[in-house]
């Protein structure tokens, strides 16, 4: 395990955004209708009713998309040391998870908003160390 002798912590902390944003983007790929169904009856009473397949969509592109930076920037990270990648990857997880705090709040979902601060405080963390 050489790759993880220089930056353990920037590893890990990519490895379980990675984890965690495929398996979401995943999830709402293989069951789409699923998925659209949960989440319009989550904001059934909400502004943003009407809008969930886009939210969805544009929400499932930055998870897609923040997963390959920071593949892309482990990659990078181990062998030559530059974070631009995984801190660009890291920092689209951040948009994601302040993009769910919204609609969890707009559908008073208030323990699920309550939830992500787990997510974005290592996401914040992550940030944090890879532009330091």
């Amino acid at each position: 395990m050489s790759f993880l002798e220089n930056n353990p912590t920037e590893i890990f902390v990519l490895l379980f955004l990675i984890i965690t944003f495929f398996i979401s983007s995943l999830e709402k790929i293989t069951d789409w209708k699923g998925t659209i169904s949960y989440i319009k009856n989550h904001f059934k009473n909400s502004p943003l009713k009407n809008y969930v397949p886009l939210l969805i969509s544009i929400l499932l592109i930055i998870e897609i998309v923040a997963v390959f930076f920071m593949i892309f920037g482990i990659y990078h990270l181990v062998n030559d040391g530059t974070t631009k990648f995984a801190l660009l990857g890291v920092e689209l997880c951040a948009i994601s998870l302040l993009f769910m705090l919204i609609g969890q709040r707009f559908a008073k979902d208030y323990a699920g908003a309550t939830s992500l601060t787990v997510y974005f405080i290592l996401t914040v963390f992550g940030i944090y160390i890879l532009n330091s």
